[in-house]
């Protein structure tokens, strides 16, 4: 590999020759100061999956794709307990329809676009629970968004808000199995036996509006502004979403108010910001790939057989404060469609091995995303904890996987 690239991986993880030849070829691009793939590494269409990359004086919008702002939400209720089939009753009808019928979609959008979650706050007819939620939500630090493209359209992404889409994003009440750190976990309202949300999404369309507007393969100088301005808002509005796909589960879970939660952390995996190498300015690219900055939590998704990994990032400069953002395919999704289809019926697939049950609207979905197409996320988190990147605080068990 070349000189300024890092891998971090084990010989216990599956790693393709392909996706280690794109994260070698990203570190010959101009400008680039280093690259570090995760042990979810994996290939993409123009450049690996699960990769953070450092360059000195440009940006590439291509490198982030069309899911900007994908992340993943958690909220932990230490004293909330639900399953089986009331939980799956009432999952269903917290996912149907719109999750806030009595906002304007547009106003929705607008306010998500410019706020975040606080922007929410703005809005008549917020339930009052949900209000509380966007009220507790940490500022994020960065300038206001650029104002919403005229070119977009906010009733429809209005419309959009508050569903998963599809690939590998999901919905997902989880319990805590195990945990390691209790002080750590205790900053995320995590306690053995209680329960978890967990939501992975991303800015549903809005991202590959964006990546379709900005289209050249590299930004310099007032160019870098004017892009991470609209980058913002599509971050920002992903983040809605992601609160709105967990107040729903929490609708289902009966944890929808602020005295049931225990605490509650957002990780972004595809964005852009500034940062240092060896005191020299850069912007960090991350691209399926998870912060973890000293004493963040942040989380490593497993599928929705196996378990996921809270940690605790150490803010390690070698993997650019980074972690995977999950255990990594080791399948195309035509490739699952394939072997899972001669090894399951659909309606097994409704089930896990762990014991979780599935409610998934896309047969195709069922094939595709199916535990069988991922790495085991054991050795991935193994692979982290060994480079020091970051340590284990909880694990938790999925109990109800939606994608719908």
């Amino acid at each position: 590999m070349e000189p300024n690239a890092t891998l971090i991986s084990s010989p216990a993880v599956w790693m393709e020759g392909e996706a280690l030849r794109q994260l070698d070829r990203l570190t010959t691009l101009p400008g680039c100061l280093c690259a570090v793939g995760m042990p979810d590494l994996h290939a993409g269409l123009h450049a690996p999956i699960g990769v953070a990359v450092a360059f000195a004086d440009r940006v590439r919008p291509r490198l982030i794709g069309g899911d900007a702002g994908c992340g993943a939400r958690l909220i932990g209720l230490p004293k909330v307990s639900m399953s089986g089939d009331a939980l799956e009753r009432r999952a269903r009808e917290a996912t149907e329809g719109p999750t806030l019928p009595e906002i304007p979609p547009d106003a929705l959008c607008r306010a998500a676009w410019q706020g975040g979650p606080r922007g929410l706050l703005d809005l008549v007819d917020l339930p009052e629970a949900l209000a509380e939620l966007c009220a507790a939500e940490p500022d994020d630090g960065e300038p206001p968004s650029a104002p919403f493209p005229e070119a977009f359209d906010a009733e429809a992404f209005g419309r959009s808000l508050g569903t998963t889409g599809g690939g590998n994003h999901f919905l997902e009440a989880s319990q805590v199995e195990k945990v390691l750190d209790k002080a750590q976990a205790a900053r995320a309202g995590l306690v053995a036996g209680g329960m978890a949300v967990l939501a992975h999404s991303g800015s549903r369309g809005l991202g590959t509006a964006l990546a379709q507007r900005w289209s050249a393969d590299e930004l310099v100088d007032d160019a870098i502004d004017r892009w991470r301005g609209e980058l913002r808002g599509a971050v920002r509005y992903a983040k809605v979403n992601r609160l709105l796909l967990a107040w729903q589960m929490l609708c289902a879970l009966g944890g929808a108010r602020s005295s049931k939660i225990g605490g509650s952390f957002d990780v972004v995996h595809n964005t852009v910001v500034p940062t240092e190498i060896d005191g020299q300015p850069a912007w960090l690219h991350r691209k399926g790939c998870a912060p973890a900055e000293a004493d963040q939590l942040t989380v490593v998704l497993g599928s929705r057989g196996a378990y996921s990994w809270v940690m605790r990032g150490l803010g390690h400069a070698g993997a650019l404060s980074s972690v995977a953002h999950g255990a990594g395919r080791k399948m195309t999704r035509t490739e699952a469609t394939a072997k899972v289809k001669a090894k399951h019926t659909r309606a097994s697939l409704q089930r896990t091995a762990l014991g979780g049950r599935v409610i998934c609207d896309d047969p195709a979905l069922l094939y595709e995303e199916h535990p069988d197409a991922y790495k085991d996320v054991e050795p991935v988190v193994d692979a982290l904890v060994s480079f020091g990147a970051a340590t284990r605080v909880a694990a938790l068990r999925p109990v109800l996987t939606v994608k719908r």
